[in-house]
């Protein structure tokens, strides 16, 4: 038997929900069967799976041992190095400024040193996240960008600032601005496009069409033209939806695929120009309006250092 206290964390969620992500070994199938059978209880009653749990709550759960192995002996961030440049960081949440070349979660080759195991090793250095006192909830990212753009991604500290930073981006209250170099100048010199993409999960690429079909997302483009070089352009992109590869794919749509993108353009050139990774970075973030204990960060923006960008320095 093992007896959780529900935290500040923890609290609002649903009792299956909670048991999931504390005994991450422990089957569906055996888990709502011991709700059912009231080997789990809530303050040593009967609980049903939809019960929402409240901080101070107890949890008891009577299972074989073997579900209750400590979680986080293996967990990379233990024994890493923090990598993390840090933006801006308050108590709820962290901005941090993404190298190109890293990933923000673990990928299906099962990459363990990821954006978000740095900032998790960071917290933990702080003294601010301790894995043993947490049943639940991790540091989690509430946005994230491609293995090889570089830039902004937020991060939450805490299960309200978590949720409460994912409604302000469902709302559209925050603002993302890109920075990228692309083949061409593109005309006019500064246009919203709206097209429609497909989005092939199997092959990890997508496919930009000009009308709507079942199947297809709508997606709207911003774009401003900032400076010209031997042919090729500077853009700042302002991003009114958010799609996997949209900007990459909606530039290469319109003629002007990325500098350094082999995926929707042909980077053999670029990349003896030194473009290593598709020339685009998340270097702008504004928060039109915060929600719940975010409410302070209305009207705040960020913004990285202009030297980080590492092809900016090619159109001065």
């Amino acid at each position: 038997m093992k007896e959780f206290i529900i935290n500040g964390n923890d609290a609002g969620q649903r009792l299956d929900k909670f048991i999931s992500k504390t005994l991450k070994t422990l089957p569906q199938s055996l888990l709502y069967k011991a709700i059912r059978t009231k080997k789990i209880k809530v303050n040593r009653r009967r609980a049903e799976p939809g019960t929402v749990l409240c901080e101070g709550d107890s949890v008891l759960c009577f299972l074989p041992p073997e579900f209750f192995e400590e979680k986080y002996t293996s967990d990379p961030f233990l024994t890493l190095t923090p990598d993390v440049n840090v933006v801006y960081e308050d108590e709820n949440v962290i901005v941090c400024d993404k190298r190109p070349g890293m990933l923000c979660h673990p990928d299906d080759q099962g990459e363990q040193i990821t954006l978000i195991e740095h900032i998790k090793a960071y917290l933990y250095r702080k003294g601010e996240y301790d894995p043993e006192s947490e049943s639940s909830f991790t540091p989690s990212l509430c946005n994230r960008i491609d293995r090889n753009t570089g830039g902004l991604v937020i991060a939450a500290k805490n299960a309200a600032a978590l949720r409460d930073m994912n409604e302000m981006i469902k709302e559209k209250v925050v603002d993302k601005y890109y920075l990228c170099a692309v083949h061409g100048v593109p005309e006019p010199g500064e246009a919203i496009l709206t097209a429609y993409l497909y989005k092939d999960t199997k092959n990890n690429v997508v496919t930009v069409y000009d009308k709507p079909k079942q199947g297809r997302v709508r997606i709207v483009t911003g774009y401003k033209v900032l400076a010209k070089k031997d042919g090729d352009a500077l853009l700042q992109v302002r991003l009114y939806t958010g799609k996997t590869h949209q900007i990459r794919s909606h530039l290469s749509y319109i003629g002007h695929p990325l500098l350094g993108d082999g995926k929707y353009g042909v980077n053999r050139e670029d990349k003896k120009q030194g473009y290593k990774y598709q020339a685009l970075y998340s270097y702008r973030l504004i928060f039109e309006r915060g929600i719940g204990s975010l409410s302070y960060l209305t009207g705040k923006e960020l913004t990285v250092k202009l030297e980080n960008v590492w092809f900016y320095e090619n159109f001065r």
